[in-house]
């Protein structure tokens, strides 16, 4: 058997992109402008690692209103949080040792 930290998913292993995706995991949803100053990027990176996440199917993107001024929300899809659940388990395998060599 191989070391679990062979089983960490790429995806979401960059630092911005889990940031992104252990705050969405704790909402339903979340604004766009929010989600950029609580986990501290740009614009653009974070619209960078938004559309990564996306096109592996594990953020939703939906743009709409509120009055005049345009607004992003942002979800995990399914898929998201299954692969969220399924990397935790990863680390805490990692981190206390559960795994077997």
């Amino acid at each position: 058997m191989s070391h679990p930290r062979h089983a960490l998913n790429e995806i979401i292993h960059a630092p911005v992109r889990l940031s992104i995706v252990a705050m969405l995991a704790a909402a339903e949803t979340v604004e766009f402008r929010f989600l950029r100053d609580t986990i501290e990027v740009s614009d653009s990176l974070l619209s960078k690692h938004i559309d990564t996440l996306e096109k592996a199917g594990y953020v939703r993107v939906e743009k709409g209103f509120v009055g005049k001024r345009p607004r992003t929300w942002l979800a995990l899809t399914d898929e998201g949080r299954s692969a969220f659940q399924d990397y935790t388990s990863v680390l805490r395998q990692i981190t206390e040792g559960t795994h077997r060599a």
